[in-house]
């Protein structure tokens, strides 16, 4: 089994995001890496989950070495729930959707005006109670539209009324704020490096923001999404009052609103925004891997339009692709075509739907089939 160009034997990576409602990221590496070596007994093979900051974050992370840690925390509705983030050599990785996400919500229960990212900022707190210098905050999949106010109350901000209460939970609350005191935000976030990691590059507010984009997702109505937009802007108006013309400036700037908002929030707190993947490909340790490989295997469950935007496997295409890598992707669903998976650096996908039209059967029964994609892939690339 040698190389295209020398006698070196082929070495594959797999960096593969989750097969969303089948597959995590490391169970579809198990997959490809059983599939292969039903060609190829003695096949390098090594497996890098990877994220693109949304949900699987975490899990990419520990499965690349770092200790999962987990606390108890406020979930989006109040509930308590428990919360992982990951933490190696002074770096965490915390995933909003692990505290405020939408798969905290009952089945079919959306809270759009109520929800509250709380829960992320208890989070984030305990990432830096565990000593963390650098912390990567993945935000997507939440169940939330307030702008990250309710993380910042976590770490220590005030959003009162004209009556000096506490403004309710979520978005809806934010109409009623007059006054916002970030004095008692926690401290030891001045001298912490915060990372935004996103996949998604909205303002937080107008026609492309995070109520009118991603409302409809977390259950708002029309109306709704109208009440949260003003109320977000209302908020960005009263922090320009007490964090001055930077706090306007946040709410234009691409990411703020990612997760409902919660990058706005994020961003008032001195974060930098970066494109997920990227970040993630950083903090995994993908180049080093990527030296070690000759043929590089990527995907997730669909790829559509939204992949060429900033999603795992455009991340890792791109990346492969400039070292001179060979790049194939795995997918439940395609549908994109030759020309455009070739511009992201992809030169041949494999989705599921090739062995099996059926989705349905496809989604239960992803592995199996999964494994029969990646034995093809061993035939055409490797033997």
């Amino acid at each position: 089994m040698a190389d295209a160009v020398g006698n070196e034997p082929r070495r594959v990576l797999i960096a593969a995001d989750k097969f969303k409602g089948s597959l995590t990221a490391v169970q579809v590496a198990e997959r490809v890496t059983a599939g292969l070596r039903r060609v190829v007994p003695d096949l390098g093979a090594e497996a890098l989950p990877v994220a693109d900051g949304g949900d699987g974050t975490v899990d990419a992370a520990v499965a690349a070495g770092f200790e999962r840690r987990e606390v108890r925390v406020a979930g989006p509705l109040g509930q308590e729930v428990t919360a992982a983030f990951a933490l190696r050599d002074g770096t965490a990785v915390v995933e909003m959707a692990e505290a405020s996400g939408l798969q905290h919500l009952p089945a079919g229960v959306f809270a759009p005006l109520t929800a509250s990212t709380y829960g992320s900022g208890e989070l984030l707190r305990a990432a830096l109670d565990a000593g963390a210098r650098t912390i990567v905050f993945g935000v997507g999949g939440s169940a939330t539209t307030d702008g990250g106010a309710g993380m910042l109350s976590a770490l220590g901000a005030r959003f009162l009324t004209e009556a000096g209460d506490p403004v309710p939970p979520g978005g809806g609350g934010l109409a009623a704020l007059a006054r916002a005191d970030l004095s008692g935000l926690d401290p030891r976030l001045a001298s912490v490096e915060l990372v935004l990691a996103s996949d998604v590059d909205n303002p937080l507010t107008g026609p492309e923001g995070a109520p009118a984009v991603y409302g409809p997702q977390k259950g708002a109505t029309p109306d709704e999404v109208a009440v949260l937009d003003a109320a977000l802007a209302h908020f960005a108006e009263v922090l320009e009052a007490t964090a001055g013309p930077r706090a306007a400036e946040y709410a234009a700037a691409p990411g703020a609103g990612a997760a409902g908002g919660i990058g706005f929030g994020a961003l008032l707190l001195g974060a930098r925004f970066r494109p997920g993947i990227e970040v993630m490909l950083d903090v995994l340790g993908f180049a080093p891997a990527l030296e070690r490989a000759s043929l590089v295997i990527t995907g997730e469950g669909s790829l559509d339009e939204q992949t060429l935007h900033g999603k795992a496997p455009a991340g890792v295409a791109a990346a492969a692709r400039a070292a001179g890598r060979t790049v194939v992707a795995v997918c439940g669903r395609l549908t994109l075509p030759d020309e455009a998976l070739l511009r992201a650096g992809i030169e041949r996908a494999y989705p599921l739907t090739s062995v099996e039209p059926d989705v349905a059967r496809c989604i239960a029964e992803a592995g199996p089939i999964l494994e029969q994609i990646a034995a093809r892939i061993a035939k055409d690339y490797l033997s």
